[in-house]
């Protein structure tokens, strides 16, 4: 079985944690899976406790017990990219940290979706260590899954994230498009020209505030 998917998107705000939660509701509805997430930047208070509202979002959604903030390895309270909120806040991520936490997460589950912070070009520390999302995400030997929005503009940066991760040696399972409307034709052509220009499959879809995932693949893709 595979062991996990890393879900990145093509840019920040486009739904990636949305698209992640309904992920996880719909694969929970096969195997014991869990989540995961390295850095998240903007601490939320939520019920008065400082959390990690991503996690909590897609724990709720999907119904994963547990603490929220025990599935984030670094929580950071300013809402900017995470080497910059690191620097800030003075707790620069690890990578050997990252890799233990996957690990003691993914004992307790049959698979974990791991989501990452912003797109895939994001720096998590630029200091006298670099490390990129790209760089955790070839830590944790994931391969990635891409959200992207089904609107005007999503075929570039669907291609250009596609070619870096592909030029980065990280293996794209595919596309989620979200906010998709089949009766657009300009999102349906957005559709076949993603697939066509990158020769990756979208995997599923997602309407504007759905509640559920369209699986345009078998579910064995995706957990074997």
């Amino acid at each position: 079985m595979r062991k996990g998917i890393f879900i990145t998107g093509t840019g920040t705000d486009v739904g990636k944690t949305y698209v992640t939660a309904l992920l996880l509701k719909k694969l929970r509805e096969r195997v014991n899976a869990g989540y995961y997430k390295a850095a998240l930047s903007g601490a939320e208070l939520i019920d008065g406790k400082r959390t990690a509202g991503d996690a909590y979002r897609v724990c709720k959604t999907a119904g994963i017990d547990g603490e929220p903030n025990s599935f984030v390895s670094y929580i950071y309270d300013e809402a900017v990219s995470p080497h910059l909120a690191a620097r800030k806040e003075g707790n620069p991520l690890s990578l050997e940290k990252v890799k233990e936490d996957f690990v003691h997460i993914s004992e307790k589950y049959e698979q974990v979706i791991a989501e990452g912070s912003g797109g895939i070009v994001c720096p998590i520390r630029y200091d006298d260590e670099k490390i990129m999302l790209t760089d955790i995400i070839k830590a944790l030997g994931l391969d990635v899954i891409i959200v992207a929005e089904a609107k005007l503009g999503s075929i570039n940066s669907a291609v250009l994230t596609y070619e870096y991760a592909v030029n980065h040696g990280i293996k794209v399972l595919g596309f989620i498009l979200n906010n998709f409307d089949c009766n657009n034709e300009m999102q349906r052509d957005n559709k076949l020209m993603i697939e066509e220009l990158t020769g990756a499959r979208v995997l599923g879809t997602v309407k504007e505030n759905g509640t559920e995932l369209e699986l345009l693949c078998d579910m064995g893709d995706l957990t074997e």
